[in-house]
């Protein structure tokens, strides 16, 4: 147990290789996410220096994901991120930021949880299971990219309940949960 607490330690070369001192092998930053998606920590040093890289190398990662497509941070955040760094506001964003992924980390938890556990009270509600569905499809679509599992997959038996709505249906209500999360993070950014 103390071993999975423990930061993985990465050194980096002067070659800029990266060698994993677990495994004793080198590796790449894919490899380095792969690792953090698995919910392990990482830290990632020089080996000559020993300086901590492990900041340059996660904002890396981030950019490489970026720039495939695999877009998580919306350009006004991005915006606000680099006008916080020449504004006197630059000490209240990192706690800001950690505090807001801290809740969403456990707001999806809990949210999970709730969806998973029956018997549910809400389950009787008319219109119950499209809401659930709506809710489990906009948390996959919102923290794909910030690593794990959504949650478990739903089983719907093909007895008891028609098939999947139409694409553009889904398509329909993936836009309004869309916009719903522009309008919340356009008010968190008025705040």
């Amino acid at each position: 147990m103390a071993e999975e607490s423990k930061p993985l330690l990465i050194k980096r070369y002067a070659s800029r290789r990266l060698y994993n001192t677990e495994t004793s092998d080198y590796v790449t930053l894919e490899d380095i996410a792969a690792f953090i998606r698995e919910g392990r920590e990482v830290q990632i040093v020089d080996l000559k220096s020993g300086d901590d890289l492990t900041r340059q190398y996660l904002l890396q990662i981030i950019a490489e994901h970026e720039s495939r497509g695999e877009s998580v941070l919306p350009v006004d955040v991005l915006t606000d991120l680099v006008r916080s760094y020449t504004t006197s506001a630059q000490s209240v964003v990192p706690q800001f930021l950690a505090a807001s992924f801290e809740m969403l980390r456990e707001g999806q938890s809990k949210l999970m949880e709730n969806l998973t556990t029956f018997p549910n009270p809400m389950a009787s509600m008319p219109g119950f299971e499209a809401m659930q569905r709506q809710q489990q499809a906009f948390l996959r679509s919102i923290m794909g990219g910030l690593g794990g599992s959504s949650g478990p997959a739903r089983d719907d038996d093909d007895d008891e309940k028609p098939k999947a709505k139409s694409k553009a249906h889904a398509d329909d209500d993936l836009a309004a949960i869309k916009k719903q999360l522009a309008d919340l993070q356009s008010k968190l950014s008025k705040l």
